[in-house]
């Protein structure tokens, strides 16, 4: 974009895109529900692509029947957990449907951790059946698995989704255990799966403490999803997911949303930007759902601009402001472009982006609630917010998580005394309807008595051309109690020094909020969902 030319302009491009909107798919009973209802109405339609693995609906209906009742003879009970450590793809997706749709409650691991932390987390949320994949990236998991069955008593089965057919704790043996299941006894405890029980149990990252696993009904999903498929404005997506499985993003925003709609699934084992363009091109994908760091990345390759990604309809982001140029790059391909924001307490995304919406508001904004979802902004004495008066963001219905496993006290902490659901977020409504996030009470922080929102900051650098992306965090100090850190992800081959980056600040925002220190870095660490790891900025900043 030209400097000095307006930026408040509707995306506008190859101009192929309907941009109507589109009708509310049906919001069945149980999330699980779905496959089985479109193997009946589309039996030959893809569901799941997976490498060189292609499913039908009516496949993956057997598939998750299948699997199911092998869970039952495996003892699985109506409440009980099974957790499944691995990657997008179809066994992922067969296993979570089985076990929701038997009344059981199912949780993903990522590949990603370490042993401590998969000993935390299964301690807590105390699985029956145990689904692993052996090795990842030159890591083998068989070893840590061991040791863990030998710690946590409640694991009775792990079942390794590698080892050959006939091992004793092979997928296929597994499954064939539930050949004596008949469909009768299957149909029986499908119908005891009320609306409001638990399908889904979400860790949340654990940024103030331990993560706390998030409580995620049938209806939320299933409900949730349904409303967000149609903000999406995509009638009959194919979308690509290299999101991990322990994150919302990948079982409610992306698998759910498609499946309600009958769409199809295009599982990558992990996030690489050119598989994806190139998965794009060859799938015609129509629905690409990320986070900024994923489009940044991908739009960044020298062959972005010669993928043919014509199929598109649909361009999501949420977790965190796009760069305005890059939106601006998006913007030409002629696509719906969709900014959001959700918890995963709220089980889907709350507020989205309307679909002629300018750059400035997919910039600066995250949308509006739908009619269906109650959300407002309310003081720290619980009194509303008028117009440009931050507050917090809440939301209430019965969409929103059960609560938070086992810890009953932290889910009241979560809710006020009339229900709403805390989003621990701060916010603004502007005067056209649209909500502006500000930042998380929990990354606020103190300097020299002034609040000092990270977010702010962050906007201000990553609106720098040599950056690519920023991370603020508060660090002690001993005269403001607290003064801001940056670390600066510089774009690739653009040279840029940190006293160019303060100078930059310093003409743009108040002395307090100008960070004391500026880190300029070819990487950031970054969550497995693309989100920068302030967690670890903080501790590399208290090492050096």
């Amino acid at each position: 974009m030209a400097q000095g030319q307006s930026t408040d302009m509707t995306p506008t491009g190859r101009g192929s895109i309907d941009r109507a909107p589109i009708d509310m798919p049906p919001v069945l009973e149980r999330m699980s529900d779905y496959v089985g209802h479109y193997a009946r109405l589309t039996p030959t339609r893809e569901a799941v692509v997976y490498g060189e693995v292609r499913m039908t609906y009516a496949d993956l209906d057997g598939a998750v029947r299948q699997c199911a009742k092998a869970l039952m003879v495996a003892g699985v009970a109506k409440g009980e957990r099974v957790a499944l450590l691995g990657n997008p793809g179809p066994d992922f997706l067969v296993v979570f449907l089985a076990t929701i749709s038997i009344g059981g409650i199912w949780l993903g691991l990522s590949p990603r951790y370490k042993i401590d932390e998969y000993r935390y987390l299964l301690g807590d949320a105390q699985p029956k059946v145990l689904f692993s994949i052996g090795s990842f990236e030159g890591r083998d998991y068989r070893a840590d698995l061991r040791v863990l069955m030998g710690e946590i008593a409640a694991i009775e089965q792990c079942v390794d989704l590698e080892a050959p057919a006939a091992q004793a704790d092979s997928f296929a043996r597994f499954l064939r255990g539930g050949a004596g299941v008949s469909d009768a006894a299957l149909e029986a405890r499908m119908a005891a799966v009320a609306r409001l029980d638990p399908a889904l149990i979400v860790y949340t990252s654990g940024s103030s403490g331990k993560p706390k696993g998030a409580v995620l009904s049938h209806h939320g999903l299933s409900y949730g999803n349904a409303i967000q498929g149609r903000a999406f404005g995509v009638g009959l997506p194919r979308a690509v997911c290299p999101f991990p499985i322990n994150h919302v993003a990948c079982v409610g925003d992306t698998c759910c949303t498609t499946l309600i709609r009958g769409g199809t699934l295009v599982f990558l084992a992990r996030f690489d930007p050119a598989v994806v363009l190139r998965t794009i091109a060859a799938e015609r994908i129509n629905l690409w759902i990320g986070v900024p760091t994923m489009f940044i990345l991908a739009a960044d390759l020298p062959d972005f601009a010669a993928t043919d990604l014509s199929s598109l309809e649909t361009v999501v982001w949420g977790g965190a402001a796009m760069p305005r140029d890059y939106i601006a790059r998006f913007a030409a391909l002629g696509v719906r472009l969709v900014t959001l924001y959700g918890l995963t307490e709220t089980t889907s995304d709350m507020t989205f982006t309307d679909p002629d919406a300018s750059i400035d508001e997919l910039a600066e904004t995250v949308g509006r609630p739908p009619a269906e979802y109650p959300c407002r902004i309310v003081s720290d004495d619980g009194s509303p917010c008028a117009p440009g008066e931050q507050g917090e963001i809440q939301f209430k219905g019965d969409f929103v998580m059960l609560g938070y496993f086992n810890r009953p006290e932290a889910t009241r902490e979560a809710f006020t005394e009339d229900g709403w659901l805390r989003s621990g977020d701060l916010g603004y409504w502007r005067p056209d309807g649209n909500l502006v996030f500000v930042a998380r009470k929990s990354e606020m922080f103190k300097s020299g008595g002034f609040n000092v929102y990270p977010r702010e900051i962050e906007d201000v650098i990553e609106a720098h051309p040599a950056v690519a992306l920023a991370g603020v965090i508060g660090v002690p100090d001993p005269l403001y109690r607290e003064v801001g850190e940056a670390y600066v992800l510089r774009r690739p081959d653009v040279a840029l020094e940190a006293d160019e980056i303060a100078r930059w600040c310093r003409d743009r925002l108040a002395n307090y909020k100008v960070p004391k220190r500026f880190v300029v870095c070819d990487t950031l660490p970054m969550l497995p969902v693309g989100k920068i790891d302030k967690a670890q900025l903080k501790r590399q900043s208290a090492s050096a």
